[in-house]
């Protein structure tokens, strides 16, 4: 299918229209949202509270996983866990692409299963076992910073042999190359980057301008037409910018600033409500004039509504990450380094990137999209430029105490 060619659909295009008939699809967009904001809200106020209080027990360490005798080299498979709708499909949904071309390649077959739905649930079903020293049944997993913040703090997690990555440490985007939970990618690779940003409804906003968050909790003409996000890192993240504060340094005194701004715009009414992945409804409908957005989804509803844009502050914006790791006990380890180090070569990190419509990792992948599908190529949503890329903010790491503390604040806040 060509761009060119009158009256048809981008393959991006093609590709969102065929995820909107899966019922699969609203897994992945309520991943986005309730699961992916599972460390915010109530059940992280109940469920990491309670986690902190009693304490999960460590691997034995702080860092450097538990290894297992490795048998990639005798047996030709891995064994990779991942969330749903998250990796390229053929027109049956029965082919996943970039997988089979890697077997054929590499002669390892890849058991893949869709079966992290929430980040603390996954998390609940694989502690027990990495505490106990035990193998999970699982060679790769693609876990949300924060928790992959914390399986690295808690030793669950192996070290990386770098000679096995050669594409990755050379393709890594500089965007997402050290963060502070894991400086140099000594034990993760980003999957996917997921953008914050503001979106907005041409015809609802009626001439109103929005360039800020500023805008957005200040100016009256929106007064009850705003939303936010119930993920916390975000709404915070992207007010906390907006207030001159920078999200991998704050004190707690600039995160109770934040809140109190926010407050201040849920009791005069100007926020409409906080929402999850649903806002994507609010904004179409023009029920939201803007609010704070996924990159993401804005590329998936620029296809159905002209209306719908988006606006990256002059403050900057937050990026957040789902990242690969290799949990203890891994019986095949080897493999699974091959297949991180497959996903940052440019052709296949290009399959990935038409379909998902996330943020690619991999640096000077655009060539190559653009031979898929010259519009994702110049999509700053998917392939951040470098002028972009240099707004970008990501949350800082927080202590368990800091975690339980600042979600009981954003939760109360948000009336979870």
């Amino acid at each position: 299918m060509k761009q060119y060619e009158p009256d048809r659909l981008t393959p991006a295009e093609v590709a969102a229209v065929r995820r909107s008939f899966r019922k699969s699809r609203s897994a992945m967009t309520t991943r986005r949202s309730v699961l992916r904001a599972s460390a915010g809200g109530a059940l992280a106020v109940g469920g990491l509270g309670a986690l902190s209080g009693c304490g999960i027990p460590a691997a034995g360490k702080t860092q450097g996983g538990v290894s297992a005798d490795d048998h990639s080299a005798k047996e030709k498979e891995v064994d990779f866990s991942n969330w749903p709708e998250y990796i390229d499909t053929d027109d049956s949904g029965k082919h996943r692409p970039t997988l089979d071309a890697f077997t054929k390649r590499t002669g390892i077959k890849v058991k893949y299963t869709e079966d992290i739905n929430d980040n603390d649930e996954f998390f609940g079903k694989i502690q027990p076992q990495l505490a106990a020293g035990q193998s999970t049944g699982r060679d790769l997993i693609v876990l949300t910073d924060w928790l992959a913040a914390r399986m690295i703090r808690l030793g669950y997690v192996q070290k990386l042999d770098a000679s096995n990555l050669p594409h990755a440490y050379a393709n890594l985007s500089d965007q997402f190359r050290s963060p502070d939970w894991d400086p140099g990618r000594a034990y993760s690779y980003v999957w996917q980057g997921i953008s914050t940003v503001i979106a907005y409804n041409r015809k609802a906003l009626d001439g109103v301008e929005v360039k800020s968050i500023s805008d957005l909790l200040d100016n009256a003409k929106l007064k009850g037409r705003v939303g936010f996000l119930t993920e916390m890192r975000d709404s915070v993240g992207m007010t906390m910018l907006d207030m001159g504060k920078d999200p991998a340094k704050f004190t707690t005194d600039d995160y109770d600033a934040v809140i109190a701004r926010l407050q201040k715009a849920v009791d005069k009414g100007q926020i409409r409500r906080f929402t999850g992945n649903d806002y994507t409804s609010d904004l179409t409908k023009g029920d939201f004039a803007a609010c704070v957005a996924w990159g993401g989804d804005i590329v998936q509803l620029q296809s159905d509504n002209p209306d719908v844009g988006y606006v990256i502050p002059e403050a900057g914006y937050m990026t957040s990450t789902d990242n690969m790791l290799i949990p203890n006990k891994a019986r095949h380890k080897t493999n699974a380094e091959r297949l991180i180090d497959y996903y940052y070569e440019p052709e296949p990190a290009a399959e990935l990137a038409a379909y998902v419509n996330y943020v690619s990792p991999v640096a000077d992948v655009k060539p190559y999209l653009a031979k898929i599908d010259k519009s994702a190529a110049n999509n700053p949503l998917i392939l951040p430029d470098k002028a972009m890329a240099a707004k970008s903010h990501a949350f800082r790491s927080l202590s368990s105490k800091e975690e339980t503390a600042y979600q009981q604040k954003f939760a109360k806040l948000t009336g979870a």
